[in-house]
Parts: C-alpha cells; structure tokens; sequence
C-alpha cells in the first residue's frame, strides 16, 4: 500500500508540528487541521485513514467534529483517536459514546500513540473496513450500504472499473497503479461532492473496482462527469509518449508486444425501478453486468 494519509486536528501548532514531523519520519502522509471546521473540509475533501483529533478546539469541538463524522456516510468509518488535556472518566466516556476508536492524554508517550495510531489502522484494514490504498469503505461496509438500499426506493447504484489497468500496471508497476486508485479515489469524491448529495455512498471493491450509491437523478450526471473528467486527468499518470501515441505496449503470454489503450472508466448503472432485488448479490451482479455493457462514448466539450 501507499503512504497512509493521517489527519492531525490540533490547534497547538507546537503539537500539530511535533506529530507531523514525527509521524512523516514513519511514513505516514500527514496533514493539520487547526480548527474543527476546517478538519471537516478536509475529510471531505481527501478522506484520511485515521484522524487525531483534539477535543478543545477554538471554534467547534472534537466531540462536534466526531459527532459529523459519524452521521455521514461518506466519513462514519474513520477511526478517530481523541487527543485531550481532559482526564475525566466522563469526558472518554462521551468520546467512546461518540464513535471514536481510542483516547489519549495529554501530556503524552509518542510511542504510545504511534502504536494506538498503527492498530487503529490495521484493525480497519482487517475487518474489511476499509481498502489501505484508497482509504474508501470497503468490504463489509460496502455491504452494510448495500443491505440498506435494498430496502429503499429511489437509489441508484453505481458499478465503477478501470478500463486497462492491468496493462497500465505492467508497465508502469504497482506503485504507479496505487497512485491511480488514489487518484480515482479523489475524483469520485470530488464529482460526488460537486453533483451528488450528502448522504451518497462510495466504496472501494477491491482491485479496480468502486462503487457509488447516490439518487437516480443524479447517477447519469455523474456518470458522465466521471468519464469526462477521468479520461483528460489521468493521462498525468502516463509519459509524455505514450500520451502521445495514446496506448502502452505490453507484453502478452506468448512475450509478443502488443498495444493497450490509456485507462478509461466503466460505468453501469442500476435502479430499484428496472428490477426487484431479492438480495445483494442479485444488485451487484447486474450492476456488473451493465458496466460490462458500458460503451458510452466520453464527451470532449
């Protein structure tokens, strides 16, 4: 997996800095929030694979923070660990009431809290809480999203693959691939924020493949702004040939070159209106089946 992202919330910029340096020097990529609001910006923004976060801050508080961060579905599943001066039994109690994953103290062990930090991380990553590269939803929260809408009206479900990734990989290696699921990452959220609503889902299945559950009215929308935007950004992961001659050679099984195509998306869509769903497994395999079928041609302006 990449750099796992790391949000510090701290208004202290003595402490803020402290952890930043500490935590960059283990590798982790590390942004500052110094207020509540802007933390909450952020996550939205670029979501975090664990966020520190401070209760006194100077405009909203941690427990305001945490507290949005777990009514919404894009953002309930990072861990948080609340960083405080407060000792008192009440006040961990109302954190862990809250949802967060663990509680330290001001004046604190550093190593304390990397070893916290790190466990908090790999206990998301084994429950299939989320994908390590992307830090998206995944497994069974996915799945959790899934048994939900299956419920409901009005929902549209959105079947997301990288077209000619394996090649892509070939070529340019598996550090290169996860920069472009990260990248992916972004841009789903980014056209979700800009076209969808606040409670849309989106989800990392595994390999190249995401999910989004947004509305019906807006899942055609953002389809096309999807495959629009996508097909012009991701050439920045490519060099400037093969950019050019809009393909990458790769090697097939019998070691003869052959030409693949720049990395598009594919995307199919289901509704509750064209089929009632007896399960989940019936939802994500016709929602395969239509992105199989994805040949909407990307619009150039």
């Amino acid at each position: 997996m990449g750099k796992a992202r790391l949000l510090v919330v701290e208004d202290d910029a003595d402490i803020a800095n402290m952890l930043k340096i500490y935590f960059g020097g283990l590798d982790f990529d590390v942004d500052i929030a110094p207020r509540g609001s802007v933390a909450l910006e952020k996550t939205r923004q670029v979501l975090p694979h664990l966020i520190i976060l401070d209760i006194m801050l100077p405009d909203i508080d941690g427990y305001e923070v945490c507290r949005t961060l777990r009514t919404s579905t894009r953002t309930s599943h990072i861990p948080v660990i609340f960083l405080t001066q407060k000792d008192e039994r009440s006040d961990k109690l109302q954190g862990l009431e809250l949802g967060a994953d663990d509680y330290i103290t001001k004046p604190f062990d550093i190593e304390e809290l990397k070893l916290r930090v790190q466990g908090a991380i790999r206990r998301a990553e084994r429950e299939s809480l989320t994908d390590p590269r992307s830090g998206l939803p995944a497994g069974h929260l996915i799945e959790e999203q899934l048994r939900r809408i299956i419920r409901e009206e009005s929902w549209a479900l959105m079947d997301v693959r990288l077209n000619h990734f394996d090649s892509f990989k070939d070529v340019y290696g598996f550090v290169a691939g996860d920069d472009v699921l990260r990248f992916t990452a972004m841009l789903l959220g980014e056209v979700v924020d800009e076209l969808g609503t606040a409670d849309d889902f989106i989800g990392h299945a595994g390999g190249d493949n995401f999910i989004i559950i947004t509305t019906e009215d807006a899942a055609r929308t953002i389809k096309q702004r999807l495959k629009d935007r996508f097909v012009e950004e991701v050439q920045a992961h490519y060099n400037f040939m093969d950019r050019q001659q809009g393909f990458v050679q790769t090697a097939n099984s019998d070691g003869e070159m052959e030409k693949a195509p720049l990395m598009t998306l594919a995307v199919g869509i289901i509704t509750p209106k064209q089929h009632t769903f007896a399960d989940i497994r019936e939802i994500t395999e016709m929602a395969a089946e239509v992105r199989r079928q994805d040949t909407t041609s990307v619009s150039r302006g």
